[in-house]
Parts: C-alpha cells; sequence; structure tokens
C-alpha cells in the first residue's frame, strides 16, 4: 500500500475492556480498510485519542475504573475530541442504557453480541455523515464576545442582541470570516461596496468606528492596522 493510500484511511480507535471484541472489530475494521488502534484500557482513552486524532470511536459502555458514558462525557468536553463520532457498544439491550448513551452525546448505538456487517455499514455511514457536515461552512461565527449566527441574520455583543444595518452585518462577517487577516480598506470597499465610484476609503472607517459603539466593549475585538486596515484577530 503507497504512502498516499495510508494517508487518506480514515482512523477507527476501538475502546472495549474484553480482548475477544477488540480483537474481532480489529480485524474486520482493518478487513474492510480501514486503520485501526483498539485498546483494553479505559484509562487510556482520552491519551490515546489526542495522539490518534480518529475519524471514529467505537466505544464500550460498560468497563471498570472508567464508564463509557464518562469518557464520552471527557471526549464531549475536549476540544480536540469533540466532533469525532462516537459509535456506543453495550452487552445490555435495555431502552434506558440506549437512551442514557445517546444523551451523553453518542451519534450510534450497538448492542452485543453484534453483526459485524451490521456495525461496518453504521461505521461507514456515520463517516460520510461526518465527511458531509465538515464540507459545509460554518454558520456562526465567533471572536472574544463576538457571536455571529448567518442563518438567524443575527449578531451579540457580550450574550446581549446588536442591531445592526446590512451594510454593518456584511462588514463584520468579512472580518470575522477573515479573522486573522487584515484587510485594507480597499479590499473592505470592494467587498462591503462593490466599490461603488462615490466611495472614498474613508467611508470604510467611519463604519468601523460606527460598528465598534454598536458592539461595545466587544467592538474592541475589531484592531486597527494603521495605514493599512483592520483585522479581528481572536
Amino acid at each position: 500500500m503507497s504512502n498516499q493510500d495510508t494517508e487518506h484511511m480514515k482512523r477507527i480507535f476501538v475502546v472495549d475492556d474484553e480482548v475477544d471484541v477488540t480483537e474481532l472489530l480489529e480485524y474486520k475494521l482493518k478487513q474492510a480498510g480501514y486503520a485501526v488502534r483498539a485498546i483494553n484500557d479505559p484509562l487510556r482513552t482520552i491519551g490515546l485519542a489526542r495522539d490518534l486524532r480518529p475519524d471514529l470511536i467505537i466505544l464500550d459502555m460498560m468497563m471498570p475504573d472508567l464508564s463509557g458514558v464518562q469518557l464520552l462525557r471527557m471526549i464531549r468536553g475536549d476540544g480536540v475530541l469533540q466532533d469525532i463520532p462516537i459509535i456506543f457498544l453495550t452487552a445490555k439491550g435495555d431502552i434506558t442504557d440506549k437512551v442514557k448513551g445517546l444523551e451523553s452525546g453518542a451519534d450510534d448505538f450497538m448492542t452485543k453480541p453484534f453483526d459485524a456487517r451490521e456495525l461496518l455499514l453504521r461505521v461507514k455511514s456515520l463517516l460520510r455523515r461526518a465527511k458531509s457536515a465538515a464540507a459545509k461552512p460554518s454558520t456562526r461565527l465567533s471572536a472574544g464576545g463576538l457571536l455571529m449566527d448567518i442563518e438567524k441574520h443575527e449578531v451579540t455583543a457580550d450574550g446581549s442582541v446588536v442591531d445592526l444595518t446590512a451594510t454593518e452585518f456584511k462588514l463584520l462577517r468579512i472580518l470575522l470570516d477573515r479573522k486573522g487577516r487584515v484587510q485594507s480598506r480597499e479590499e473592505l470597499l470592494a467587498d462591503v461596496w462593490n466599490y461603488s465610484p462615490d466611495l472614498e476609503t474613508r467611508t470604510v472607517d467611519t463604519h468601523v468606528r460606527r460598528l465598534r459603539e454598536k458592539l461595545g466593549a466587544a467592538g474592541d475585538t475589531i484592531e486597527t492596522i494603521r495605514g493599512v486596515g483592520y483585522r479581528i484577530s481572536n
């Protein structure tokens, strides 16, 4: 297998205290073309997951020392791991366990003993969904105390809704969308006002000043880069 093929292999991380389960899953998943890492010690899960950055985790619900539910909550609270799709495995078929797992943040659920073919189909489906979600542009942009919800066409500053004109909203959206990159006055004139011939660069300064005033303390997020333009840096 070429290095390029290896780089594009989806990585699956399996955590289950039963050796026969991890061996079976490792064999079946590798056979299906996935790169697999399996462990039987739940206490090593978070550290290894952060190193591996898997595309999907298969997690046993009932384990000694640290339960799958506890691990799931830790994963969902971790900035690096929180968006990884997770399939729960459990020996119990009780609907209460299923609900508990899904409420804790699991994306799917299978009861032992499971059919390996069905599990592979669920893995494939979850990975496809994750890829589709990653391809969609974010509808929420943020920096400091600022939060913009593009779908709702709403901006909040330190938790309070701010009433912006269409032009102010567009200006702020461009700055947030290009966070960390300096935008010259000329670029902003072109992107926000489409270079209307009757406008000058001071038009940008005027709108930025009004925008900062409306945003209050959160307006400090917009930095002035002397002689160039503006930037949102955090």
